[in-house]
């Protein structure tokens, strides 16, 4: 995402959730940095095995207030127009930093999105490249590495990018998708990676037709954008589109069986 200052624009929270009928359980905690960038599919594959969430904002809380560590099955860190190292304009950003290392270090699963892909690695250790252009658009990522999130994604797969910086991978992590500059597109060598119970995606296979027409009506995410540029986006989603919603479902449902598996172990 371009790396600009936002206000907190929201703050929504949905809690306890009853798990086999009649015990409160751990729930999947989703931090989000704008208004525009929700879990769509992520959210979808979370409801299919019953796990509630908290979805909230912190993004500019100096001292943010979250649920304890042990009380949350899982965390995902959505995207967003913020740079991942901006502290001092978005001091919340410090504090999903520290609360990505504990995840990793706790062995609790943590999925982030673009900029939370970016917040993940950078909080491990990896550098974060604050580009000069912008790669928005489908373009061809390519499957550099197997495992089991990607059991679906067998070499190359044309997906949705909206991104301007990019990370490298941090010490010990898997690489596991890049893409490369052919056709004028712009090279991104971390697309995707793993670490312990990390899971870090540069592109956005959440994404599903609702949310993309929101996006294509927020100003913060059209400015700039021509109207050739945001037809091709349209057009890209209606040809690519059925192929993501697969594999995107194969690793949103992986994420959501290991959250599955860390409640039952914190109860």
């Amino acid at each position: 995402m371009h790396c600009v200052s936002v206000p907190a624009l929201f703050c929504v929270r949905v809690c306890l959730f009853v798990f086999n009928g009649n015990m409160t359980q751990p729930r999947v905690l989703i931090l989000q940095h704008a208004a525009w960038e929700r879990p769509g599919r992520i959210l979808d594959s979370l409801d299919e095995v019953g796990l509630g969430v908290d979805i909230d904002s912190i993004v500019d809380e100096k001292k943010p207030k979250l649920p304890k560590f042990d009380s949350f099955a899982g965390v995902v860190l959505m995207g967003g127009p913020q740079c991942a190292t901006d502290w001092e304009n978005h001091p919340g950003l410090k504090a999903e930093a520290k609360l990505a290392r504990a995840c990793v270090t706790g062995g609790k699963p943590i999925l982030g999105v673009c900029l939370g892909h970016q917040i993940i690695a950078t909080a491990l250790g990896a550098k974060l490249k604050q580009g000069k252009v912008s790669e928005i658009g489908y373009a061809p990522i390519q499957r550099v590495d197997k495992h089991d999130y990607f059991a679906m994604f067998s070499s190359q797969l044309t997906v949705l990018n909206w991104h301007t910086d990019t990370v490298a991978v941090p010490e010990g992590g898997q690489l596991l998708a890049s893409s490369s500059a052919e056709n004028g597109k712009v090279a991104t060598k971390n697309q995707a990676f793993r670490l312990g119970s990390a899971l870090g995606l540069q592109f956005h296979i959440e994404v599903n037709g609702s949310l993309l027409d929101q996006w294509l009506k927020a100003p913060e995410m059209v400015g700039g954008l021509k109207k050739a540029q945001i037809g091709a986006i349209r057009k890209g989603f209606e040809e690519y589109d059925t192929q993501i919603k697969v594999f995107a479902d194969s690793v949103f449902s992986g994420f959501a069986a290991r959250c599955v598996s860390h409640a039952h172990a914190l109860g």
